[in-house]
């Protein structure tokens, strides 16, 4: 087969995908602790709560109460780790992660952590921990820089959409 063929027939991309997947998978054998990523992790726009695909860590292991405590993401850690919603949160500290516990629906992100702007939209979108903003005592995250501009600057109009809408998506996502 030539090589002009084999582009043509998808032959080197293949190659390639089955390259990566068994380097991915060699990388877990050498890294135990992401081997619970083979069985616990969804896809992140499928799952109520986002939810990384490769760590099964919520909101990408950052720790939810560091937004409101530390006025920035911070990365939780291991040994503070809780399990609730279904998926494993990860916290700074033994305070922040009492403190979710106690107060789940306050520390955890609105809407899942999907951004609020697509959920407008009637789409779910996983936000992303770096675009976030604190409003009326909850968090919110985006997937986009541009999208947590517009929410900032009328967050009350976006609300609203996306709180009508929301229990139509949230029924879609897996439990």
């Amino acid at each position: 087969m030539t090589a002009q063929r084999q582009e043509r027939y998808g032959f080197r991309p293949r190659i390639a995908a089955i390259a990566l997947l068994a380097s991915l998978s060699l990388a877990l054998d050498l890294a135990p602790e992401l081997t619970f990523a083979r069985f616990a992790a969804h896809a992140a726009t499928t799952e109520r709560v986002v939810t990384n695909r490769f760590t099964g860590l919520a909101i990408d292991g950052f720790d939810p109460v560091a937004y409101f405590v530390n006025s920035v993401p911070v990365v939780g850690l291991r040994e503070f780790e809780a399990w609730k919603h279904g998926v494993v949160w990860r916290f700074h500290n033994e305070g922040n992660r009492a403190s979710f516990l106690a107060h789940p629906e306050v520390y955890g992100p609105q809407f899942g952590g999907y951004d609020p702007v697509d959920v407008a939209r009637g789409v779910t979108v996983a936000g992303n921990p770096l675009f976030w903003l604190v409003v009326g005592e909850r968090l919110y995250l985006f997937g986009f820089e541009a999208n947590r501009d517009a929410f900032a600057a009328d967050p009350q109009g976006f609300l609203a959409k996306a709180s009508a809408r929301w229990p139509a998506l949230e029924q879609g996502l897996a439990q």
